[in-house]
């Protein structure tokens, strides 16, 4: 990368951005677009993002610090549905622009209940997800100037985050908002969560893709101990259930599930931390930590 200008006056802009909206819309699935790398776990289910993630995009005359936060909940009042929302307005405090990202072709209450918490004062530009997955592509254009009736919005994007469609126009169009500044991170950073943070979300991760539709609401990763052995990351990591029956589906068969769920988190761990990693995972059960409030902190909650 070329040296970043950083001097008064260079038209350097650096910034934090949040990227918000109801569970789902493709918050994660964008900030790992945006910044080239995978540092936020996805999947099809409500609730995979649980806290907030910040990732770090650095070019030549920008640098986007993007917080993406958990889906704002609507409809759960457990503990931790309670700290993720208040995550997400806490994210947006501070921030200088934020990207309120929906699904093209539909609107509806949850959407507005999340742009009911925008500030005014904060510059906010309306990211319309998941273009691709429109047929009709005429509809693109009304859906575009109901929504656009909301509220005053600093600028309207259509992308999709998965292909990347449209992406640098977004960049493009955040960049003159963000205040001219010296950079906040190094020019190869690209994330400030630990590597302990990151290994405990990869491996939730596979459990949201390898169980089934309820269990996963009612689990938790803690990674115990963490060790760095030469070039070898020793990762020793918690499964947390709430309930026993819970336990023996995370298992599986033999043991089969869980070493599944293990080497898959592995390979994924390596790609991310560039070097080998032994992973050993075990399960606990923990009723009702979704509503503890020590339980929570814990698992760093906030």
């Amino acid at each position: 990368m070329t040296e970043i200008s950083q001097a008064a006056g260079s038209g350097f802009h650096c910034g934090f951005v949040a990227i918000v909206g109801r569970p789902n819309v493709g918050k994660s699935t964008l900030l790992n677009r945006l910044i080239g790398q995978k540092i936020s776990i996805v999947s099809r289910k409500a609730q995979t993002t649980r806290h907030r993630v910040t990732g770090v995009l650095t070019e030549d005359d920008h640098q986007f610090v993007f917080v993406d936060t958990p889906g704002f909940q609507t409809k759960h009042v457990s503990a931790m549905n309670r700290a993720m929302n208040r995550s997400v307005t806490h994210a947006l405090n501070d921030v200088d622009v934020i990207l309120f990202v929906i699904e093209v072709d539909r609107f509806g209450p949850a959407d507005r209940e999340v742009m009911r918490v925008l500030p005014e004062s904060v510059p906010v530009v309306l990211v319309i997800n998941k273009v691709d997955w429109l047929a009709d592509k005429g509809r693109l254009l009304p859906f575009i100037a109901t929504v656009a009736k909301e509220r005053e919005f600093a600028a309207i994007i259509p992308v999709s985050a998965e292909k990347g469609a449209n992406c640098d126009e977004l960049l493009k169009a955040c960049t003159p908002m963000l205040p001219e500044q010296d950079a906040i991170f190094g020019p190869d950073d690209i994330t400030d969560r630990s590597e302990r943070f990151l290994a405990a979300e990869f491996i939730r991760e596979k459990l949201f893709r390898l169980l089934g539709e309820e269990l996963p609401y009612g689990l938790a990763v803690e990674v115990e101990k963490f060790e760095l052995d030469g070039p070898v990351r020793r990762i020793f990591a918690a499964i947390i259930v709430d309930r026993a029956s819970h336990k023996a589906m995370v298992i599986g068969k033999q043991g089969a599930k869980l070493k599944r769920i293990g080497t898959d988190a592995r390979i994924e761990l390596e790609k991310l931390f560039g070097g080998p990693v032994y992973l050993e995972l075990w399960v606990k059960v923990k009723g009702g930590w979704a509503d503890d409030e020590r339980a929570l902190k814990s698992l760093g909650f906030e």
